[in-house]
């Protein structure tokens, strides 16, 4: 059984078997490629849902003993006129497991993520979903029951979560898809709300407490604050009146030498005072902001290029590699929306730009090329490196 399901299941959708997906349903391969990353974990989390009801995870048993033979014959189903059988297959099974209108949220959620739209990415969907129970059912083996498959999907609902893109989950929102994996499914805008809200109650709390807890002035101690008034009066007639005397003097006093008065004397009768640096230079202008129609254009290059090392750094096998895919293309869609501002930039923000990116790209450079070098990643993740290079180069020429 493998450690991580989501990892064991893109090894079998190499790039050779995603273009050929592709082209079996004539859509785009990248956009393909980014919806096939999404849809598995999204498809997952499905399952681990209904495994958890009750008789659910005999139905998903019997769903994947059904599709066992799949893998061994994946090169057949995707060639010839099988195509569509295999979608209507897959779209059956997806309904009859998930419910009509789960799968068809399912699939409005990757065709809107991956940009195919709603009935491309169900037939994705469609053509993915054998694959997947083939994939588990090869995964459990001779354990292939009502308890083995709640024992993996339950199991596997961390890696299931770290696997599923953030922009995907915020789709998936109040759909059900991932009431099974709980918080591990919760975007970090749901979180922070979470957070906010017990801030909120807990400051709400504390305030009635100290309300409920302060005491309450008595009767009796009202006759203090009058007598402090009339005390404070005093003090102030006496202020003004009682002592003109000293009044008088420290208005006639001469008022003492500030240090900036006592600074800026000569040094010899002779010699005039230097002027000061505010006196002979003019003050440092502000520098320009990086910010273009509402878009901070500097925090939206650094925040990619960090999430872009972040990625790399967790690449590790082919397998790593494919699931990394979606993450990387949306690191490229930041570079090139950037670079689509850079006719409205001015020649000193170009430069400013220039010169926040070139440190991060010789770091990235080297972070790529030992990524490259690992068995099995160049075939899956060169064509998207590439375009990353041509992207940031382009904002530091």
């Amino acid at each position: 059984m493998a450690s991580n399901l989501v990892s064991y299941l893109m090894q079998f959708l190499t790039p050779d078997v995603i273009a050929r997906l592709a082209a079996a349903l004539g859509l785009d391969t990248d956009k393909v490629q980014r919806g096939v990353a999404a849809a598995v974990p999204a498809v997952l989390a499905g399952l681990a849902g209904v495994a958890a009801q009750p008789g659910g995870a005999q139905k998903v048993a019997d769903a994947a003993s059904q599709q066992s033979g799949v893998l061994d014959n994946l090169g057949g189903l995707l060639s010839g006129g099988n195509q569509s059988s295999l979608v209507q297959t897959g779209s059956q099974l997806l309904s009859s497991l998930l419910g009509g209108n789960t799968s068809g949220a399912l699939a409005n959620a990757i065709g809107s993520y991956s940009g195919l739209g709603q009935n491309a990415g169900g037939s994705l969907l469609g053509m993915l979903a054998p694959l997947v129970m083939g994939g588990i059912a090869k995964n459990v083996g001779s354990d292939l029951s009502a308890n083995g498959i709640a024992g993996l999907l339950a199991g596997q609902k961390d890696n299931i979560a770290a696997a599923m893109p953030t922009g995907l989950k915020d789709l998936l929102g109040g759909t059900g898809v991932l009431d099974s994996l709980g918080g591990a499914a919760r975007s970090a805008s749901t979180a922070a709300s979470d957070a906010a809200a017990r801030a909120a109650a807990s400051a709400t709390t504390a305030a009635r407490s100290a309300t409920a807890t302060a005491p309450t002035p008595t009767r009796s101690s009202n006759w203090l604050y009058w007598l402090l008034a009339a005390l404070a009066l005093l003090a102030i007639l006496y202020y003004l009146f009682g002592r003109p005397a000293e009044r008088t003097a420290e208005q006639t006093a001469p008022a003492p030498e500030t240090p900036a008065q006592t600074e800026t004397q000569p040094a010899q009768p002779t010699t005039p005072a230097p002027e000061t640096q505010t006196q002979t230079q003019p003050a440092t202008p502000a520098a320009p902001s990086l910010t273009i129609g509402g878009v901070d254009v500097g925090k939206q290059v650094t925040d990619a290029m960090r999430e872009l090392e972040t990625t790399l750094n967790g690449v590790t096998d082919a397998a790593t590699a494919q699931a990394a895919v979606p993450k990387l293309q949306t690191a490229t869609d930041a570079f090139d929306k950037v670079g689509g501002m850079l006719g409205q930039l001015s020649a000193e923000q170009k430069t400013m730009l220039s010169d926040l990116v070139k440190p991060g790209i010789t770091s990235l450079n080297a972070l790529f090329d030992k990524v490259l070098a690992l068995p099995g990643v160049s075939d899956v993740l060169k064509p998207t490196i590439d375009t990353l290079k041509a992207k940031l180069a382009a904002l530091a020429p």
